[in-house]
C-alpha cells in the first residue's frame, strides 16, 4: 500500500490562450469560431510554396500587456523560429514560434485562496502560432482535419515549477482566466479552445531537491480538469516510484469521463525540435513608447479592485471576491456606486437579484436590461423608506426588468408600491390588528415579547406591504406598553 503521506508533487503549468484579434499571427484570414471547416483558411494558412507571412501587429501588443500584467521583463528584441515537429493538423510541417527570445521573461502570478497567498513565478510568455483540428469521429476509416484554427495568435505562459498541489493548479489557472479577460486579449472559454492548458507533474520524495522524472498531460480543457488530472496523475506516479518502477518522459492526455490518464507518446526534448530563426519573418524591436502606452492601456485588475472594494468600500472579503470575478460585472457595480454612496447596497443587489436574474437566465451582465443609474434610483428608494426592500427587489425589480425605459418611481407609483410611512395612515391599521388579536397583546403583556413579529406581520399583510416596518415596530411598541 502506497505511503501518500511521504512524497509531494512538483508541477510546473503550460496556458496556452487564444489571442483575440480579428485574424491568424500571419495573414489575414478570420479566427471566429464555429464556421464550417476549411472556410477560413488562405494559401498562407495552408502553406503552399512561395507565401509568406506578415506579423500581426495586435498579437504583439496583447502579448504585451498580458507580460505587463504579470510583472514580467519585456523582451526588446524579438524573432521568430521555426519548431521542426510533424503536426498533422499544420500544413507547413512546422510550427513558428518563439523559442530563443519570448517577448516576456520571468514574472510571476499571485494566487489565493481563503487561507493563503502566494505567487508562482513565470519562466517566460512567448507567442506562436495555433495548429488545425483533427477529426478522428466524423469519418469511421478516416482522420479529417479542420485548417480553421491553424495559424490562430497565440501567448504560451509558462511557470517555473512553483506548484505543489492541484488545489493551487486550479487557483493559478482561474486567475490567469481572470487576467486574459480582464485585459480583453483572450475569451478564457476552455470549452471552445480558446484557453487550454498542459501540465508537467513529477513526484519526489518529502525532503528532496532534485526533481523527478516529468510526465506531460496535454489540452486540458477546463480548470476542473486540470485539477483532476494533476491528482489522478500524482498519485500514479507516487505508486511507481512507490515500487521501484521507471517513470517514463512522456505524453499522456486526460479522460474526463473516468479521470484518468493515458499514454499517446514518449515526450521530446526541446533539441530534438531543432529550432532554427524564422527566414520568413523579420525580427522586431520593441521602443520603450510602444511598452509605456502599452503600460498606460492597462485596465485596473481584479487584484487592485479587491483592495479598493475592502478598504475603501468596507466590503467583504467575499463581497469582494464574487463582485471582481468578471471584468464586466465589476464595471456595472461601479458605474452604480458612481450614482450611490451606499455601496454595501449596491452590493447587495448585484451579489442577489441581479446575479440571480442572469443565473436563471443564463446571461451575461452585457445582456442586463437595467441601466446601472436606476439599480442606483431602487436604491435610494429603499434608503428613504419609501420601499421595504422585499418591496423593491420582487415586485419593483421584476416590473422594471419589463419595462426598463421607466424610472424605477414612476413604476413603484404606478403600481401603488410606495410605503406609508406617516403615522396617520398607519396607526387605524394597527389599532385594527390589536383589536382582533386581543388575546394575543394579552399574551404579549404577559412576556411573550415574540409576538411582536405577529403583530408587524399583520400590520404588512392589512396594508399590502406598504406600511413602513421601521414606523409600524415603533409604534406597535408604543401602543403594547400602554
Amino acid at each position: 500500500m502506497t505511503d501518500y503521506s511521504k512524497y509531494e508533487i512538483v508541477v510546473g503549468l503550460e496556458v496556452h490562450a487564444q489571442l483575440q484579434t480579428n485574424s491568424k499571427l500571419f495573414c489575414g484570414d478570420s479566427i471566429a469560431f464555429g464556421a464550417e471547416p476549411n472556410t477560413h483558411i488562405s494559401p498562407i494558412t495552408l502553406g503552399h510554396p512561395g507565401t509568406l507571412p506578415k506579423m500581426n501587429r495586435k498579437a504583439i501588443e496583447y502579448a504585451v500587456k498580458m507580460g505587463l500584467a504579470c510583472h514580467c521583463e519585456i523582451e526588446r528584441y524579438n524573432y521568430f523560429a521555426r519548431k521542426n515537429y510533424f503536426y498533422p493538423d499544420l500544413p507547413k510541417g512546422y510550427q513558428v514560434s518563439q523559442h530563443t527570445t519570448p517577448v516576456c521573461k520571468g514574472g510571476y502570478v499571485t494566487i489565493r485562496t481563503a487561507e493563503w497567498e502566494r505567487n508562482i513565478r513565470l519562466n517566460r510568455i512567448h507567442m506562436e502560432e495555433d495548429a488545425g483540428k483533427s477529426i478522428h469521429d466524423a469519418d469511421p476509416e478516416n482522420t479529417c482535419v479542420d485548417y480553421n484554427r491553424a495559424g490562430t495568435a497565440l501567448i504560451e505562459i509558462v511557470t517555473e515549477p512553483d506548484i505543489t498541489s492541484a488545489e493551487e493548479a486550479f487557483a493559478y489557472v482561474s486567475e490567469i482566466r481572470k487576467l486574459v479577460r480582464y485585459l480583453e486579449i483572450c475569451d478564457g472559454n476552455m470549452e471552445e479552445g480558446s484557453l487550454r492548458c498542459d501540465a508537467n507533474i513529477s513526484v519526489r520524495l518529502k525532503g528532496e531537491s532534485k526533481l523527478g522524472t516529468k510526465v506531460e498531460v496535454k489540452n486540458l480543457n477546463s480548470i476542473r480538469n486540470v485539477k483532476r488530472a494533476i491528482e489522478f496523475e500524482a498519485k500514479r506516479l507516487m505508486e511507481l516510484v512507490d515500487k521501484g518502477e521507471t517513470v517514463i518522459q512522456q505524453t499522456r492526455s486526460f479522460d474526463a469521463n473516468n479521470g484518468t490518464t493515458f499514454a499517446t507518446r514518449e515526450k521530446e526534448d526541446a533539441d530534438d525540435y531543432r529550432y532554427f530563426p524564422e527566414p520568413d519573418l523579420a525580427p522586431f524591436h520593441l521602443q520603450e513608447e510602444f511598452i509605456e502606452r502599452m503600460r498606460q492601456q492597462l485596465p485596473v485588475l481584479h487584484t487592485e479592485r479587491i483592495k479598493k472594494y475592502t478598504s475603501e468600500y468596507q466590503l467583504s472579503d467575499y463581497d469582494a471576491a464574487v463582485l471582481t470575478e468578471e471584468k464586466a460585472f465589476a464595471d456595472y457595480f461601479e458605474k452604480i456606486i458612481a450614482c450611490t454612496t451606499n455601496y454595501k447596497g449596491a452590493a447587495n443587489w448585484m451579489l442577489g437579484p441581479v446575479k440571480s436574474w442572469l443565473n436563471e437566465n443564463n446571461k451575461e451582465i452585457s445582456d442586463f436590461p437595467v441601466q446601472p443609474e436606476k439599480m442606483a434610483a431602487i436604491i435610494q428608494l429603499t434608503d428613504e423608506g419609501k420601499l421595504s426592500f422585499s418591496v423593491a427587489s420582487t415586485k419593483l425589480f421584476s416590473s422594471l426588468l419589463k419595462q426598463p425605459s421607466k424610472e424605477p418611481l414612476q413604476i413603484a407609483e404606478e403600481e401603488n408600491l410606495v410605503q406609508q410611512s406617516d403615522i396617520s395612515s398607519i396607526e387605524p391599521i394597527i389599532d385594527g390588528v390589536l383589536e382582533k388579536l386581543a388575546d394575543k397583546v394579552a399574551e404579549y403583556k404577559k412576556g411573550k415579547k415574540g409576538l411582536i413579529s405577529l403583530f408587524v406581520g399583520e400590520v404588512m399583510k392589512q396594508s399590502k406591504g406598504k406600511a413602513d416596518p421601521k414606523v409600524t415596530n415603533e409604534l406597535l411598541l408604543k401602543k403594547l406598553k400602554s
